[in-house]
């Protein structure tokens, strides 16, 4: 028997919870793996993103309204709180009896004992909602609750960047990211893909960039041309990266970790398909995808390889006028396209730079005289980046930091972070460096 949109939604937050799952990946499966219609499968997917971003504060209200002790809560009952409390607070077309209703239904199909608690809880809600308590505490913690992120991040946003741009950043992390697609001018120019979108009724906004574009759109396999392989999706960072990087025609590039195979596919256009591009990747089945990708966009410089990023391969030594290290990261720069990333502990993270600077180290043999070596990550955290680079630098003195100037924004040190308050983007770092000897 099929389940209905919330339980497939009850299921998936108890995987995120217990399997640690990527939000990604379920939002893919709410679409494809219950039988869900398009209504349904839009209201699971609002409802299941919902609950993962707005987490804490969701969490404060049950807690606040509740008489158990926040660790007495099972997982399971708190999720099916959580599914109520986000469409009473968040969602107006769904009534609060409907939410309480449908919680309680599932609370007696899957916890019969807990019915009257989840009830109760649900119905103080309801009765309180314009009186709920003001989220309270010092700074870092009134943050943490209200826009839902671990405290540790929290203070970290507000020793760098200050009160005002923290809390800036975590309110447009919340927002929903508009889809930004690459055209492919390979294949088509921007003008005549406008123009298509046009005909289509699909409404858009331009970017800085000719060939970028944004649109409300979600179901991508359906807008025109796809299969023709007229775009992919990227975002505008991601896109300026490679600007800054200096792709250019006649080039050989390589693209150290290459999946899902934007940046790959970003050089290739901008090479106007000519020269060549390696993309590699450690994993066989992420390889396959970008090798697929450039396959559907016709971008027949690139050639696909299983490689590790940390290991030597003498046979690359020196050969490359561009390399592309955009290197495994926390993340935190892409918190409203995953918003499990926001709950993610010190611990979880703190191997990262060190890994970050074996593949750096590696990477840079790679660079012939007078090439460029690019570092990325879409993260914005200083220890992942500036502090990976620098050190890098004061290691290397056959490479020194370049500075750059692209779409308005200026690299100093060779160095910028793209914030999506300020830059409309992703939060991403990209450092560009170039070896003199």
């Amino acid at each position: 028997m099929p389940l209905s949109a919330r339980e497939a939604v009850l299921k998936l937050l108890n995987d995120t919870d217990r399997k640690a799952l990527q939000s990604g990946n379920c939002v893919e499966r709410l679409n494809t793996d219950f039988g869900l219609d398009y209504k349904d499968s839009a209201l699971a997917v609002n409802i299941y993103l919902g609950c993962i971003q707005f987490r804490n504060k969701i969490d404060y209200y049950i807690n606040s309204c509740s008489e158990s002790s926040p660790g007495k809560i099972d997982i399971e009952v708190r999720n099916m709180l959580r599914m109520a409390v986000y469409q009473m607070l968040w969602l107006d077309r769904v009534p609060d009896h409907a939410a309480v209703n449908e919680a309680v239904k599932l609370c007696k199909k899957y916890n019969p004992r807990a019915v009257s608690f989840v009830n109760a809880v649900l119905r103080r809600i309801s009765s309180a909602k314009s009186t709920l308590p003001a989220v309270c505490g010092d700074t870092a913690e009134r943050f943490a609750v209200e826009y839902s992120a671990e405290r540790w991040f929290v203070e970290y946003l507000i020793g760098r960047f200050g009160e005002k741009s923290a809390e800036k950043f975590l309110d447009e992390s919340n927002k929903p990211a508009p889809l930004s697609l690459r055209i492919n001018s390979i294949r088509i120019s921007a003008e005549e893909y406008k123009q298509l979108l046009n005909n289509s009724g699909i409404p858009y906004s331009e970017h800085v960039l000719e060939d970028l574009i944004f649109t409300e759109a979600r179901e991508v396999r359906k807008l025109p041309g796809f299969s023709e392989g007229f775009f992919f999706i990227q975002d505008p960072a991601a896109a300026m990266c490679i600007v800054i990087g200096g792709a250019k025609p006649g080039m050989r590039v390589l693209d150290a970790c290459s999946s899902p195979g934007g940046k790959a596919f970003s050089a290739a256009i901008n090479m106007n398909n000519t020269g060549s591009i390696l993309a590699c990747d450690i994993n066989g089945s992420k390889v396959e995808k970008v090798r697929e990708g450039a396959k559907r966009l016709g971008l027949d410089i690139i050639s696909c390889s299983v490689q590790d990023a940390k290991c030597y391969n003498k046979e690359l030594d020196s050969v490359f006028d561009l390399v592309i290290a955009d290197v495994p990261c926390s993340g935190f720069g892409v918190i409203r396209k995953k918003p499990e990333i926001k709950y993610k502990t010190r611990d979880e993270i703190a191997a990262l730079p060190d890994i970050q600077k074996s593949m750096i180290d590696n990477l840079s043999r790679y660079v012939r005289p007078g090439g460029t070596l690019l570092y990325s990550t879409c993260t914005i955290l200083r220890e992942e980046n500036e502090d990976v680079v620098e050190a890098f630098l004061s290691e290397h003195s056959e490479f020194q930091a370049d500075n750059f100037n692209c779409c308005g924004i200026t690299g100093v040190e060779g160095m910028y972070t793209f914030l999506p308050h300020i830059d409309g983007t992703d939060g991403f770092f990209a450092a560009k460096m170039t070896r003199v000897t």
